[in-house]
């Protein structure tokens, strides 16, 4: 059982599918991704993805704001509170920085953050982190705020060892994409070297990130084999354990029991 932990299902291009978002999820679990949680970016959208993901019992949901988009509407961490507590959500995020693709006085950025760690901490749920060429800043909220009593995961990680053990030691689990199948991110591959194998996640980002051999392409769920076989490859393990370890530490961390079987 494979499971897609970081994905944006509502943001898919359904093109390919037909426009049929049933064909969509009926083609990954035949490609033995028994599960996904798509994330939310902003609340302006989340209520049309509770909508499009209801029927699914194989998709979970988060609710959050993207650090990315200043004009975002500002979230007050009661109201992610009260959105959280919809029995198909089992996160807080994505949150985090991102200074790579915004400049000037971020405090706004820094703000948000600490308002979804907040959040997280009131709910009992852990938290999606984004972090992009701040990780220092990242570490810094993250232990001023106390993240740790909410736990969560590093998604599409991509920074040093160094900041990923600082991570680890606040009880952070890692998240690999298809970055790590990249030529260019032999960094990173040394990091999926060294993570401990139960505090480790897969995902896909889609529509983002394709991994090789779909580089280029729009990203689709069950291209997280690929991020599987690569940390199976890197790790010295079989594909089978990888998918058995990581959808563990997935239902661990977000507390859920998933049924392998359960296609329906």
């Amino acid at each position: 059982m494979l499971v897609d932990s970081h994905c944006h299902l509502d943001r898919l291009d359904l093109g390919p599918f037909d426009k049929d978002f049933d064909k969509l999820i009926r083609q990954t679990l035949d490609a033995g991704v028994s599960h996904m949680l798509c994330v939310s970016i902003d609340l302006e959208s989340y209520p049309e993805m509770l909508q499009l993901v209801q029927d699914y019992p194989q998709v979970s949901v988060s609710v959050g704001v993207h650090p990315n988009d200043r004009d975002r509407r500002e979230p007050e961490p009661e109201e992610l509170v009260a959105l959280a507590s919809d029995p198909r959500n089992v996160a807080i995020g994505e949150t985090g920085l991102d200074y790579y693709r915004s400049d000037g006085d971020l405090d706004w950025q820094r703000d948000r953050f600490r308002r979804h760690i907040a959040a997280a901490r009131r709910c009992g749920k852990p938290l999606i982190i984004h972090t992009r060429a701040a990780r220092e800043d990242t570490i810094a909220i993250m232990r001023e705020e106390q993240a740790r009593d909410a736990g969560g995961v590093m998604h599409c990680f991509t920074e040093d060892w160094s900041t990923a053990e600082k991570a680890l030691d606040l009880g952070f689990y890692i998240s690999f994409s298809g970055i790590i199948t990249f030529k260019s991110a032999g960094e990173l591959r040394d990091v999926v070297k060294r993570v401990p194998l139960d505090r480790m996640l897969i995902e896909t980002d889609a529509p983002y990130l394709a991994p090789v051999p779909h580089r280029g392409k729009s990203n689709i769920p069950q291209y997280v084999t690929h991020v599987a076989d690569c940390v199976a490859e890197l790790r010295g393990l079989d594909c089978e354990d990888v998918a058995r370890i990581t959808s563990g530490n997935f239902q661990r961390l977000f507390g859920l029991r998933l049924d392998p079987e359960r296609v329906q």
